[in-house]
């Protein structure tokens, strides 16, 4: 049997408590632009996320959010990687469309930052490398996140990150050619530029705040700068306003972490101001670069806390008791705060 929607998916999850095949289980968030469910897939008997449209929005804005889930769906959907968020389906029936996607329970990284938890440096080098092998991974597929940022980083279980919202990300075929590009963007009120600067542009690259191309390297410069906050708890600029914010990010290097804070190790702040080279091509080149450096120094962090602990007998290795610290933190910040688990979609949804 196949049912129709005429009014939007978030009406009739309410008056059926269905989506597509989805049966709604509760309301995870609810924004301006749109509703987060939680759902279950009577198919493959499994909790998925349910992200749907507001009834309210203008003609423009629906189109405009619908290109965006559409984009995500066809940007985050061809991927299949442990650190970035799957997407399981994306639907229209009728007027409604809708994403079905991996249901995360954690911690949004930025929520983490701003309760000024102060990760090690192990830590933070960890969990950073298996972002950059994510991303590695995404741009050889030919996906550009290109909002690369703390409230994108989802925290889930022992330091694991997933990569999520790819609604502006730029992917293969995303548009048939150029033409049809401009075309899309003559017709809607909005850009990609326009989408990139709104909310949080103290992560962009030089090469966003001036309106250029941006390719594999403007995500490295990003993940650059969420490694900077990690390390000194600030973000690389500070600035009274955008206007004044994007010209610092684009005519002013950030001070050095480890000028920041001394207790900053130099490799951890040569890998991070190498990440965020103005120009692209002193950048790494690659993500797999940047991880590289990065495992170069977990290895040696871990071959200098095994020397320290050899003796010891009992005792539980540095690392592994600061991973049990932050994994209790994102179980309590969960339980304190449960039901928001997957409000970290709308991120440039709301």
């Amino acid at each position: 049997m196949t049912l129709s929607y005429p009014k939007t998916a978030a009406q009739q999850a309410s008056a059926q408590n269905r989506i597509g095949r989805f049966y709604i289980t509760r309301e995870l968030g609810r924004g301006s632009t749109g509703t987060v469910y939680l759902a279950h897939d009577p198919v493959i008997d499994r909790e998925v996320a349910i992200k749907t449209f507001s009834s309210d929005l203008s003609p423009f804005e629906k189109k405009h959010h619908q290109q965006q889930l559409i984009n995500e769906a066809r940007a985050a959907g061809r991927l299949s990687h442990t650190n970035i968020v799957t997407i399981y389906e994306a639907s229209s029936e009728g007027n409604a469309t809708y994403i079905a996607m991996e249901y995360l329970q954690g911690r949004e990284l930025n929520r983490l930052l701003d309760r000024g938890y102060q990760f090690s440096n192990e830590d933070i080098a960890v969990v950073i490398r298996k972002i950059a092998k994510a991303l590695d991974y995404a741009h050889k597929a030919g996906v550009i996140h290109r909002v690369i940022k703390p409230a994108n980083i989802f925290m889930v279980g022992n330091l694991r990150p997933k990569i999520v919202d790819f609604g502006i990300a730029r992917a293969p075929n995303r548009t048939a050619n150029a033409a049809s590009e401009a075309q899309d963007n003559i017709e809607q009120p909005f850009t990609i530029f326009d989408d990139n600067i709104i909310g949080t542009p103290n992560y962009m690259s030089p090469e966003q705040a001036q309106g250029r191309d941006a390719d594999e390297r403007t995500d490295i410069y990003s993940l650059g700068a969420v490694m900077y906050e990690m390390l000194v708890l600030r973000k690389p600029f500070q600035a009274a306003g955008t206007d004044e914010l994007l010209q610092l990010i684009i005519n002013k290097s950030p001070t050095a972490p480890h000028e920041v804070n001394s207790e900053v190790p130099r490799e951890l702040s040569k890998i991070v101001m190498k990440a965020m080279h103005k120009r692209p091509e002193k950048r790494y080149q690659t993500a797999a670069e940047m991880g590289r450096d990065l495992k170069n120094f977990i290895a040696k962090e871990w071959q200098s806390s095994r020397q320290k602990n050899k003796n010891l007998v009992g005792k539980q290795p540095l690392l592994t008791k600061k991973r049990s610290e932050i994994k209790k933190i994102i179980l309590l910040a969960g339980s304190a705060a449960a039901g928001i688990a997957l409000i970290f979609t709308f991120r440039t949804f709301l």
